[in-house]
């Protein structure tokens, strides 16, 4: 099992951990559906009441997915197969708060997890970016997640840079991605801090809340999702062309 569970009775808060770190905690299909399982399981456990989902390690909480792990695709030009696409709770029908720590990279394909998490609590240490235009790769769906939490020419930034540039914790602080930043290590701690609080209010309010929140943006979110599939079919280059592109990566970046 790459993903581990952690469950407090006391607290009413569970630990879900990307458990892959010689990975970077990068997602396998395998990985995608226990992911799935363990949020749709969470609807039954009424003594879950507020979610931490994180990454092992430090060094990344997640890269996305995992590029060695072989991910068929239908020959039709109008469907793909995308494995992250019910990896977050919002996509599993889950309505109970999901506090994100991040430690390190959260790069790609995280970015599915942090769109749907409630907010973000980031070590000093993490770094926020996304490769895919780098590689000839369209981000349709990362960028329609990570849209409805920052400013638009902060998430076209980061977008149209590819891998030349990330994304400082303190820089996702000042543009509302992350709501605290704490010191290197502390995510996880200041999490299960903040989700222990709300674990503590009344569960049908709380899950009333969230459900309020999502439906500001939830009509303007499937809409935009709708249209990404066949953004990435058109403008996709082929594997083989990415892979070559993968191979001469480039040496550095700029934190900003």
């Amino acid at each position: 099992m790459s993903v581990r569970v952690e469950r407090d009775k006391e607290t009413g808060v569970a630990v879900v951990t990307l458990d892959r770190a010689e990975k970077h905690n990068a997602i396998t299909p395998e990985m995608a559906r226990e992911l799935s399982d363990v949020w749709r399981g969470f609807r039954y456990e009424d003594e879950v009441r507020a979610i931490v989902v994180t990454g092992a390690g430090g060094r990344a909480f997640c890269t996305g997915i995992d590029r060695s792990a072989e991910v068929p695709q239908p020959s039709s030009p109008y469907t793909i197969d995308d494995p992250l696409l019910t990896i977050g709770p919002k996509a599993n029908d889950l309505w109970k708060p999901v506090v994100a720590a991040v430690e390190g990279m959260a790069c790609g394909g995280a970015f599915y997890l942090l769109g749907e998490s409630e907010f973000l609590i980031a070590g000093e240490d993490a770094t926020f970016f996304d490769p895919h235009t780098t590689y000839g790769m369209v981000s349709a769906f990362e960028t329609v997640h990570m849209a409805q939490r920052m400013p638009y020419g902060e998430i076209a930034r980061m977008a149209l840079m590819g891998s030349a540039e990330r994304i400082s914790a303190r820089r996702a602080h000042e543009t509302g991605l992350v709501s605290e930043v704490t010191e290197p290590g502390g995510a996880l701690a200041a999490a299960l801090r903040a989700a222990a609080v709300v674990a503590g209010h009344p569960t049908e309010a709380v899950q009333g809340t969230v459900r309020a929140l999502w439906s500001v943006r939830e009509a303007a979110r499937a809409q935009a999702l709708a249209h990404a599939p066949h953004l990435v079919a058109l403008g996709n280059l082929p594997p083989e062309r990415q892979a070559e592109l993968f191979a001469r990566r480039p040496a550095g970046f700029r934190l900003r």
